[in-house]
């Protein structure tokens, strides 16, 4: 996309947690961004043409052997280049200056003093509170940088150099514990990158359309619905850029939430009034997840199991040649599968990590470069019904990555209802659009219990609600207690076989979203 590359800023990605977070900040502020590797040649980000380089923030220490590096010629591009924490640090002792451990660590919220009237922090209080997370620090400066900021136990806190347009935070301004945050961020987009926040989703639309008629022709796409925001928001710019060259096909695997296919079925016969196939492959699917407990192995027995079913209903459309998918940028970047991006898999997506190397199908994947909310934003603006926009996310692999274990007709069964009773309970507490996911998940574990005066030995269910704006982090929902008591009482008296709830109140990071 054209557009994409008018002002663009890179992130190079030091194995930070909150890489992601900082693009989708950068993107708050209209301004295109992208996640690379921190090893990207100087040649390849002067082909890639970006406003400005963002060094993340990183686990590693820079003055430990092996500790991931940037090409030192960044620095020479004349880009502004803005490092944070780690990235800071690395643009600091390679351009002079010493970095050491310190015993006065810092991590958690900080009060942060201005030092030094500057660009970056121009429009920020002089005393503001930040997000600290940082052993090291900078102990010494070359004479080229001046020190911006100040806490306690870090003298430095930000910086400048003196002739090159480089800039450091040791703090991270793209938390929501940093405050001042996003307006830094802005500072550094506008007054130093020279970005006047060009980019909007409603141009991404019309261009991935325009581009989507070209690619296409006469051919015919197809388009896998699961009933989750992604593949409608994929229909809907198909159905927009093709129209009637576009088949849609319902893969019942017998891994959908209680009721979903049915629901499916009638919104978008209804709405979309396209052209929709269903394929009833639940034993198909049982059957090449029998007696499989790895998550990941799981992820590929579906995958390649979603590809065959597609494959075997494809053959009855005329002129299939195109397969869309609903890809995020998120799924890109965890499956290491961005030409730029980082290396490491966090996990497989079942739409990017399952695919045969000799599919028949030319892949489409109109939203591979946008976040979730962004792809709620653009259902809105495609005029999508509120209830499929705001539907809570469901993981490609549905059920089978709740089901913890071994995944059975009989498991599942049991977790559909659990969750049903997850769902409506939030829905009925007028919570549903105040949680960003809510869902509940069988546990491979039996405990004891009593009922009816009877000793059972039963499955345990865990819930689990989150808050978040960007799923990259997120916290564990603080539910009313009352609801909790009515979900877990429902659950246990209207669920065969559960005789315990337990509620998951982990954090994203350390722990995942979903369990599996």
């Amino acid at each position: 996309m054209k557009r994409l590359a008018d002002e663009k800023v890179l992130v190079l990605d030091f194995g930070s947690q909150y890489a992601q977070l900082i693009a989708r900040r950068v993107r708050q502020q209209h301004v295109y961004c992208e996640i690379v590797r921190h090893d990207i040649t100087a040649a390849r980000i002067r082909e890639l043409a970006p406003r400005g380089l963002i060094l993340s923030g990183g686990p590693a220490s820079v003055y430990e052997s092996g500790a991931p590096k940037c090409d030192a010629e960044i620095f020479n591009l004349g880009l502004p280049v803005l490092g944070i924490c780690y990235g800071m640090q690395l643009a600091c002792q390679a351009l002079g200056g010493e970095v050491h451990n310190f015993p006065a660590r810092e991590y958690g919220r900080a009060h942060c003093r201005v030092t030094r009237a500057n660009e970056l922090l121009a429009g920020v209080p002089d005393e503001i509170d930040v997000w600290m997370s940082h052993g090291d620090q900078v102990a010494r400066v070359s004479d080229d940088f001046l020190s911006l900021a100040a806490t306690d136990t870090c003298p430095v806190a930000a910086v400048k150099h003196r002739r090159l347009p480089i800039y450091g935070l040791q703090f991270h301004p793209e938390v929501t514990h940093t405050p001042q945050g996003g307006k830094i961020i802005g500072n550094f987009l506008k007054n130093i990158c020279g970005c006047t926040g060009t980019w909007r989703l409603g141009d991404f639309a019309r261009e991935t359309i325009e581009c989507v008629r070209r690619r296409v022709g006469e051919g015919q796409v197809i388009c896998g619905l699961s009933g989750g925001v992604d593949s409608s928001v994929v229909a809907a710019l198909l159905a927009e850029a093709v129209g009637p060259r576009l088949s849609c096909i319902l893969v019942d695997n017998g891994l959908l939430r209680k009721d979903e296919g049915e629901s499916v079925i009638r919104e978008f016969s209804d709405h979309f009034k396209t052209d929709l196939h269903v394929v009833k492959a639940e034993d198909k699917f049982l059957a090449a997840l029998a007696g499989i407990v790895d998550p990941q192995e799981k992820r590929r027995q579906i995958g390649h199991a979603f590809i065959e079913c597609f494959a075997d209903e494809a053959a009855k459309i005329a002129g299939a040649r195109f397969l869309a998918q609903g890809t995020l940028y998120p799924d890109v970047i965890e499956s290491g599968g961005s030409r730029d991006g980082p290396a490491a898999t966090i996990k497989l997506h079942h739409n990017v990590g399952g695919l045969p190397k000799d599919m028949a199908f030319e892949l489409i994947e109109p939203l591979r470069d946008l976040f979730k909310d962004e792809v709620r934003t653009l259902g809105e603006q495609l005029g999508l019904p509120e209830d499929i926009v705001w539907r809570h996310p469901f993981p490609g692999p549905g059920l089978a990555v709740r089901c913890v274990g071994k995944v059975t007709r009989e498991r599942l069964d049991v977790l559909r209802e659990a969750d049903a009773i997850v769902v409506g309970e939030i829905k009925g507490a007028g919570l549903y659009r105040k949680t960003a996911q809510a869902f509940a998940v069988l546990l491979p574990v039996q405990s004891v219990g009593v009922m009816g005066d009877a000793r059972t030995y039963d499955d345990v269910v865990a819930v689990r609600s989150i808050d978040t704006e960007d799923f990259m982090t997120a916290d564990w929902s603080h539910l009313p207690y009352d609801l909790l008591s009515r979900i877990s009482t429902r659950i246990i008296n209207e669920v065969d076989g559960v005789n315990r709830v337990v509620y998951d109140i982990s954090s994203k990071p350390p722990a995942t979203i979903e369990w599996e």
